[in-house]
């Protein structure tokens, strides 16, 4: 699961110094009606992204991967698996004959004036990459991402709460062949000064990760959300690019076929593939369930989105 987000509308979030915001949705689904959660994967520590409801009735095992600020604040208020991931970093997930790396992309939630002053969190984009090893593999083989883009069947970019900088050019040179893309869109705005995408940013960043699929999320929850779906739709539409984006409303489901063909470019620079399953100074392998079960021995899988924010892919 991604960013679990639960809050009822009517109810307020807190943003930056003084700021709230009111949420204008219900979601999907409440966190009771959550099937076992196996792994979260949060892209930053604001409370449209990880709330109260959350941080209240959430298990405190369940492992959480995120930057190193959210899994600070995640500490002190008393979950007990939390690994952090600087840019390009990685780590390997395995349960049973799945294996999801997770890898932490480039992303910044505010204008240089206000990243500096410190109003919004950090935020971290993830690209989240399955594929399968062998039933009763040594411990080494399935831990192994030396082979990973090789064998790996879906590639997802989920580009968390970002604006559009010079740092996400380098993720499809990094990575290329991404199946889906979630960006996170709404043009935010905070005191006047947008924090996330808006349509013509998000139309920028559709053309520049050139996904198979791309999914708008984050558009329409709270009245901080400037920028109507609306309009990312006719930039969609001018772009010619109709055919590559699906748009979901909440609750529902995206079916989608999981590719088989081999890819054939390897990470380039300093993309850390070799880093398997370090986060915060602990080995994750084998310990960490995965949120996900990866499609191997059948043709589809499904897409969830729980509410605007939350993925889950089973």
């Amino acid at each position: 699961m991604t960013d679990p987000n639960f809050l009822h509308k009517g109810d307020h979030v807190h943003l930056a110094y003084g700021l709230m915001s009111r949420r204008v949705t219900q979601p999907a689904l409440s966190i009771e009606q959550l099937p076992d959660i196996d792994l979260i994967v949060l892209s930053h520590m604001h409370e449209d992204h990880f709330d109260r409801l959350v941080e209240k009735k959430l298990d405190k095992s369940i492992p959480i991967v995120s930057n190193q600020y959210a899994v600070n604040k995640l500490a002190k208020k008393g979950f007990l698996a939390v690994f952090a991931l600087q840019n390009w970093e990685s780590t390997l997930v395995v349960k049973g004959n799945a294996k999801l790396l997770i890898t932490s992309m480039p992303g910044r939630h505010a204008p240089s004036l206000l990243g500096k002053l410190g109003v919004l969190p950090p935020v971290m984009g993830s690209m989240l990459e399955f594929a399968r090893h062998n039933e009763g593999s040594s411990v080494q083989d399935a831990t192994d991402t030396v082979d990973f883009d090789r064998n790996c069947k879906l590639r997802m970019y989920i580009s968390g709460d970002t604006l559009m900088y010079s740092e996400l050019k380098e993720i499809p040179r990094r990575f290329p062949n991404i199946d889906i893309a979630l960006l996170h869109l709404g043009g935010t705005s905070v005191l006047g000064i947008y924090v996330t995408m808006d349509s013509a940013q998000g139309i920028e960043c559709t053309k520049l990760i050139k996904a198979e699929v791309t999914i708008p999320i984050h558009y329409n929850d709270y009245t901080v959300f400037k920028s109507p779906l609306k309009d990312y739709q006719k930039e969609v539409d001018k772009a010619g690019l109709r055919e590559k984006v699906v748009y979901l409303a909440h609750g529902d489901t995206y079916h989608f076929r999981v590719g088989s063909a081999q890819r054939s470019a390897a990470r380039s620079g300093e993309a850390s593939d070799t880093v398997s399953a370090e986060g915060n100074g602990s080995r994750i392998q084998g310990s960490v369930r995965t949120t996900v079960a990866v499609p191997v021995e059948k043709d589809e899988a499904e897409l969830r989105l729980a509410s605007s924010d939350p993925v889950q892919v089973s």
